[in-house]
């Protein structure tokens, strides 16, 4: 098992990979090539989402043009929580998606759970601004998707958004995914694809790998290489039907995937 804590202040004194001081980018050029093969992924993503954690939300907004926000709402939607169910929400980063199952869904508790303390200090301090209704249904740990410090068979849906492509093992990331859920529960996974439509696709090529670096890069600061990296690791993972097959081969079944904004997003859900 991981090192898994409960978080329940925020911590700041993680190094920041990039930051000024003359300390190594997370991602050289010629690493961004192979970025889902390079064997220090886990620790290159960790410092890349310490470097860029202040600045997040407000790029994940105007880079999304304000639609991640309708995305995860389809996400909870999609989820279909009954009243008194479980929802972890892993690689949750500032907790946005967590939120959004706390506030619509009757959940009785949702727990947030990502591997780098600068995201989680921000979800923390985000959570001390709900309503108390919902505040109090919210829990954040640190932890590592790949091996999951919860039993077997412990929550009724599990949630990731925009993160399974960060992961070192995304495989054995599905497997504990279905470890912990329990039968009939179902998984949702959030992430970016490229989308079928000529047009649309060469302008989200366009957009992605021309204006959104450049543009995100100068907003945050950032010098970890976190937003060309973005691009790179979108283009290189698994297509839609190749993530529905990798979840079948994790256990689940009855898998969807669901297309948003032209498929720029897809939501894939399916039951353990």
């Amino acid at each position: 098992m991981p090192d898994l804590q409960h978080h329940p202040k925020p911590t700041t004194q993680e190094p920041r990979s990039g930051t000024p001081g003359g300390q190594k980018p997370a991602w050289d050029t010629p690493e961004l090539d192979s970025v889902h093969d390079n064997a220090q992924k886990h620790d290159k993503v960790r410092a890349m989402f310490s470097a860029i954690a202040r600045s997040y939300d407000l790029n994940n907004r105007v880079h999304s043009l304000w639609q991640d926000e309708m995305w995860r709402r389809k996400a909870v939607k999609l989820a279909r929580v009954k009243p008194g169910e479980r929802v972890l929400d892993v690689a949750c980063g500032t907790g946005d998606l967590t939120q959004a199952f706390a506030k619509r869904s009757r959940a009785s508790e949702v727990i947030g759970v990502d591997f780098t303390p600068a995201m989680l200090d921000i979800a923390v301090q985000k959570q001390t601004r709900l309503h108390e209704g919902v505040r109090t249904r919210i829990e954040y740990q640190q932890g590592d998707v790949q091996n999951l410090a919860f039993d077997d068979d412990s929550f009724d849906v599990l949630s990731i958004a925009f993160g399974i492509r960060n992961v070192q093992d995304p495989q054995r990331a599905m497997g504990e995914f279905a470890r912990v859920l329990r039968p009939g529960g179902r998984v949702v996974v959030l992430e970016f694809g490229v989308p079928s439509f000529g047009p649309m696709r060469w302008f989200n090529d366009f957009y992605c790998g021309t204006i959104m670096p450049r543009t995100a890069t100068w907003i945050s600061g950032d010098r970890s290489g976190a937003y060309r990296y973005l691009p790179k690791s979108v283009a290189t993972f698994y297509t839609r039907d190749e993530m529905e097959s990798k979840l079948a081969e994790a256990g689940f079944t009855d898998l969807r995937s669901v297309s948003m904004s032209m498929g720029i997003c897809n939501c894939t859900v399916g039951t353990r």
